[in-house]
């Protein structure tokens, strides 16, 4: 009779626990399921207003091209036409006014690059001031091979381990099978 009331109290605590685990996992599935739909349904962020961009397609991709040689200096590793920093608006914005000022891609880039240096440009030419950022890989794998070199001719002249002469491999077969 004891062990009624005590099994029916375990089982309602049991139940208790599980009823619990249940609504929390059901509300951690809501929260992840209304977090996944607000990143689906929120508008893409888009770099470019639509006020910055060319009525002719030809002149926008024109535009982009040219801005794909463009770093922007706050974002630092993103073209001008991938960035959202107030900064690429700005040089977004210069590229196109000197497209309609009638300027060249090659002129429009080096306008920016007179303005703003080597750092503007995605890929850096080689000058005798990038000669080290151009040339750093190359003396890395230089390095690294002379290094690799060189350990292996000193394993080669390093003597070999001797072998074990029978009387100390019988020493070890003896100790490893906790002889004394």
């Amino acid at each position: 009779m004891l062990l009624s009331p005590l099994l029916r109290t375990a089982q309602g605590r049991f139940e208790t626990a599980f009823i619990a685990m249940i609504k929390s996992r059901a509300q951690g599935f809501c929260k992840n399921l209304a977090f996944a739909l607000a990143l689906g349904l929120a508008p893409p962020a888009l770099a470019l207003d639509a006020a910055e961009m060319f009525d002719d397609p030809a002149e926008e991709a024109r535009a982009r091209d040219i801005g794909r040689e463009l770093r922007c200096l706050v974002c630092q590793n993103e073209s001008i036409f991938d960035s959202n920093a107030g900064l690429a608006r700005d040089l977004r914005v210069l590229v196109r006014e000197r497209m309609v000022a009638g300027d060249s891609d090659e002129e429009v880039i080096a306008f920016v690059h007179e303005r703003y240096g080597d750092y503007v440009l995605l890929t850096p030419p080689v000058t005798a001031q990038t000669y080290l950022l151009w040339g750093a890989p190359v003396l890395f794998l230089a390095f690294g091979g002379f290094a690799v070199f060189a350990y292996r001719r000193r394993q080669d002249k390093a003597d070999p381990v001797p072998a074990l002469s029978e009387d100390d491999r019988r020493e070890a077969q003896r100790l490893l099978k906790g002889g004394k």
